[in-house]
């Protein structure tokens, strides 16, 4: 049985390990197309480093038994949210190609709905993916809110550094832990966000059009934020509360069902 247990955590990590070299072959790649400098090599290389080290700790301490094909669709995605992290880190220095941004992105958002699809088709969801899922889905969303506050204003910056906060404060006040009820609201503004900072990013529109867009974006999260807010606060004395009646609470940016708290939740947002 130990024999076993061994075998299957190498073959984890061999999976996070081969997710790690795939994502410094795609910093090549760029590196190679556009030129790029040291800042994106680094950055890209630290996001490398930082989810194979991160991902292979809590697929060891999940006991995984395989890795499973919708982890391989997000870690795929992760590494393509790699290398648009490196573009924008580079952007700092030179202007990236905004073709090859777009596209990274654009790809990138589009697998977002084909994970959940697979761990469900396939019987493998799992707490470990839907956090995967929507961990990837956050970082994506600050580093292009990163990038689009660089023509728009540091003001953008709420979009992407929102959940972060939201999570921060929950640890500090509890009752930000509790559990939320489904809400299809909720999925469709965190889907708006991606959309617009993509469209925003992308430099088709003129400044107005982009910043309207951009704008209410953002009003549609704050908007979600408080409202969630508000309906915690509302029942901060009554434990669990509505939701108390759903015995499998949805993590709707995965679009995996599974058990989960607020912390894991709110990513969905």
């Amino acid at each position: 049985m130990a024999l076993n247990h061994t075998y299957d955590a190498r073959l984890l990590q061999q999976e996070t390990t081969v997710g790690a070299g795939v994502q410094v072959l795609l910093l090549a790649l760029l590196g190679t197309a556009i030129g790029m400098g040291p800042a994106g090599w680094l950055t890209g290389l630290a996001f490398a480093l930082a989810t194979w080290a991160v991902l292979t700790r809590a697929v060891l301490r999940s006991r995984l038994r395989s890795f499973g094909p919708a982890n391989r669709v997000t870690l795929g995605r992760a590494t393509l949210v790699g290398g648009v992290t490196a573009l924008v880190a580079d952007s700092f220095e030179s202007s990236p190609p905004v073709t090859l941004l777009v596209g990274l992105t654009a790809v990138a958002l589009i697998l977002d709905g084909v994970d959940g699809k697979v761990a469900r088709r396939t019987g493998t969801s799992s707490a470990l993916g839907a956090r995967f899922d929507m961990e990837v889905d956050a970082f994506l969303i600050l580093v292009l809110s990163v990038y689009v506050s660089m023509s728009l204003g540091p003001w953008v910056l709420l979009i992407g550094g929102m959940r972060y906060v939201f999570v921060a404060a929950a640890r500090v006040l509890p009752w930000l832990n509790g559990e939320l009820p489904p809400s299809m609201a909720r999925k469709t503004v965190a889907a708006v966000q991606g959309i617009a900072l993509l469209v925003a990013g992308s430099g088709f529109l003129p400044y107005a059009a982009t910043a309207g867009i951009v704008v209410c974006a953002l009003a549609s999260l704050l908007w979600s934020f408080g409202r969630d807010v508000l309906w915690l606060w509302s029942v901060r004395d009554q434990g669990r509360g509505p939701a108390e009646a759903v015995t499998e609470t949805v993590t709707e940016t995965a679009g995996e069902e599974v058990r989960a708290p607020l912390p894991e939740l709110v990513a969905s947002h």
